[in-house]
This record gives C-alpha cells, sequence and structure tokens, in this order.
C-alpha cells in the first residue's frame, strides 16, 4: 500500500503540529478520501484506515509522547491496538461520536455537529461555459423521524445507561513503557449520551440517526473550472443533540471537449488550413461554443500564427466577461501529388524569391519560435 509508514507524513504536518493542525489535517484528508469521491481508486479505504491510524495516535497526547520516543515499536508494546475505522458502519459511528468529523460540541449531552458530506458532479465543458444543474447522490446520516433523535420508541422511556452509570465514560488501563495509565473512553452503550432508550426505536436501532439515500440539485455557475468545489451549508450529515449539520462539497470535473482545450478563460482551438490557401487568403469554418463560425484567414498566414475571436471563449466565474478563443492556424502541406499538381508546384516555386518568403526579415530565434508556437 503506497502510504508512509511514519504518522506525521500520513497526515502531511511536521513533527512539530499542534493538536488543531493535526485535526484539520486528518479532515482533509477524511474528505478526500471518502468513497464517493475515490470510487475509480480501489486504495482509499485502505489510505483511509491508515490516516485514521496515525490520527488515532497524533490526537493523543500521551500515546505521541510514545510514539516519538520509541516509534511504532513502542506504541504495540504498551498494547496499543489502533481502531481503524474499518467499514462505513465504523464511519457512521465516528459520525455520530461529533469527535473527528463533526464540527466540536459542548461535552457529554451537548449538541454536535455533523460531518461534511463529498461528492462528485461530472458535466460538459458547455455547460460550464452556460451554467447548469445538477443532481448528486450520496448515503447521509439525518435524523429519525419516528423517534425524532432521541433513539426511543415514542411513548417509551429513557433511563440512565447501567454500564457507565450515567456518566457517558468508561475507564480503562492500558500499560505504557511509562508504567500503567488510566483513560476515560467513551461509553460503547449509550455513546456518552448518560441514557438509554428502554425500548430502542425500532426504525434506527436506537441510534436517533439513520443513514438515507439522498439526492441534492446542486447549481453550477457559469464559468466553473475542472477541480473546483461548490459548498452547500447544512446539506452534510444531522448534528447530534441538536447540534447543526454539515456541510456538502460537491468536486466539479468538467469532460474533456475534443474540439477545445481551456486556458483559463480563454478556450484554444487547431484548424488546418493547406498551404496554397494558408498563401492565398481564404475563409474557414471554426467550431465556437454556440456552433460553427466562419473566420477570415489573411493571406500569408504562416504555421502556428494564432486568429483571435473576441469573447467567445468562458465566463469568468461570477464576473461576466467571456475570454477569447485562439484559433491556432496549422498549415497543412500537401502530400502525394499528381504530375499536374508537382509541375504546377515546381513553375511556382521557381519564381518565388525572397521578397515572397521574407526570410531576411526574421532572424533564426524568431523563426525557431514562431515554429514551435511560441
Amino acid at each position: 500500500m503506497p502510504t508512509a509508514s511514519d504518522y506525521y507524513e500520513r497526515l502531511g504536518v511536521a513533527r512539530d503540529a499542534d493538536a488543531n493542525e493535526i485535526k484539520k489535517a486528518f479532515r482533509r484528508l477524511a474528505r478526500e478520501l471518502h468513497p464517493d469521491v475515490n470510487s475509480h481508486d480501489p486504495e482509499a479505504e485502505e489510505k483511509f484506515k491508515a490516516a485514521a491510524e496515525a490520527y488515532e495516535v497524533l490526537s493523543d497526547p500521551e500515546r505521541r509522547a510514545t510514539y516519538d520516543r520509541y516509534g511504532a515499536d513502542g506504541l504495540r508494546n504498551g498494547g496499543f491496538q489502533p481502531s481503524g475505522f474499518g467499514s462505513f458502519s465504523d464511519i457512521f459511528d465516528a459520525f455520530f461520536g461529533g469527535d473527528v468529523f463533526g464540527g466540536g460540541g459542548a461535552g457529554r449531552g451537548g449538541p454536535v455537529q455533523g460531518g461534511d458530506v463529498a461528492v462528485t458532479a461530472t458535466i460538459d465543458l458547455a455547460e460550464a461555459a452556460t451554467g447548469t444543474s445538477a443532481e448528486v447522490s450520496y448515503d447521509a446520516v439525518v435524523r429519525c423521524e419516528t423517534c425524532h433523535g432521541n433513539g426511543a420508541e415514542p411513548g417509551t422511556p429513557i433511563e440512565a445507561c447501567e454500564r457507565c452509570g450515567g456518566t457517558g465514560q468508561l475507564r480503562a488501563v492500558t500499560r505504557t513503557p511509562f508504567g500503567q495509565v488510566v483513560r476515560a473512553t467513551v461509553c460503547d452503550t449509550c455513546g456518552g449520551d448518560g441514557r438509554v432508550p428502554t425500548s430502542p426505536c425500532k426504525t434506527c436501532g436506537g441510534r436517533g440517526r439513520r443513514v438515507e439515500r439522498v439526492t441534492v440539485s446542486v447549481d453550477v455557475p457559469a464559468g466553473i473550472a475542472d477541480g473546483q468545489r461548490i459548498r452547500l451549508s447544512g446539506r452534510g450529515h444531522a448534528g447530534e443533540h441538536g447540534g447543526p449539520p454539515g456541510d456538502l462539497y460537491v468536486l466539479v470535473r468538467v469532460r474533456a471537449d475534443e474540439r477545445f482545450v481551456r486556458d483559463g478563460d480563454d478556450l484554444v482551438t487547431v484548424v488546418d488550413v493547406s498551404a496554397p490557401l494558408a498563401a492565398l487568403g481564404t475563409a474557414i469554418e471554426v467550431p465556437t461554443l454556440e456552433g460553427p463560425q466562419t473566420l477570415e484567414v489573411p493571406a500569408g498566414i504562416q504555421p502556428n500564427e494564432t486568429l483571435t475571436l473576441r469573447g467567445r471563449g468562458m465566463p469568468a466565474l461570477r464576473r461576466g466577461r467571456r475570454g477569447d478563443l485562439r484559433v491556432v492556424v496549422n498549415v497543412v502541406i500537401p502530400r502525394r501529388l499528381s504530375g499536374e499538381q508537382r509541375e504546377l508546384l515546381e513553375r511556382l516555386a521557381a519564381t518565388l524569391g525572397d521578397d515572397n518568403l521574407g526570410s531576411e526579415e526574421e532572424g533564426v530565434f524568431s523563426k525557431l519560435k514562431r515554429a514551435f508556437g511560441g
């Protein structure tokens, strides 16, 4: 698996990074490695597990100190076993906990912001030029409408958790190179709430939330470029204990268009013009986003010279002004000449001189620059 063995390298942080930098780095990686965004990468899940293991160690001051001093072997000798977030249900539980993916909370029983969601929307270049509406679907954690989020069957009571005595925490003793350490962990029965329903909700299994397939229509603005993201506030995973939902991030992918190459707000296309017509001048048909357009090619145009159609490129994002369409002229030398064609060209070649070719007007560097399209 192409993942760095060093925990700091896995998260992309310096060894002196503070807790906030480590948390931000893991959140960023979690979004990037989300299966909705990385369906093309079969190793995304393993990369996510590796990042989760690194975060699990570096976010804990005691484990981090042990790792900094003794490395991964010191952690294993101290009994460390990474949880790994190994499946979607584990990620679901992480969203419920609100620690890794959520926006923080106010302690046990306090509001916890829901996690963010990342999805991909693919559009055509023409749609990127005019703006469009794209539908995206994803699995989201939503509040259970049967129990209204409290996890109990309607009309049944909620009591203090017997496992943790209503504290929402369990204390565990682990061995480290420094001796035994007592750590407080979230109760696995009540999830840190301190209370459990006597009759769990049948719809959500007592969680108060459930996974639902959600479809959202996203307004894609005109001028958007490949790789840019759109943020939809409040369309992510539902919060816990009345916390606000997370956000939806839509990564926009623009399909390649065989007619154009995008350069900022400009579009670039290439048209072929035969050498005789390039010498005489001609009118050619060039593609534009609005359809074919006639373009006048001046007599004597040289290979790789560029003609410009003003305002026929992409609109500038949220500014309205459009870029240009740059038409690169590819002067094509005829091949497989007939006898008559060869005779005509030979007669023409015999009449051409420096005045026709303009060879004295350009230096070698200018010729090389033009030859390579500079």
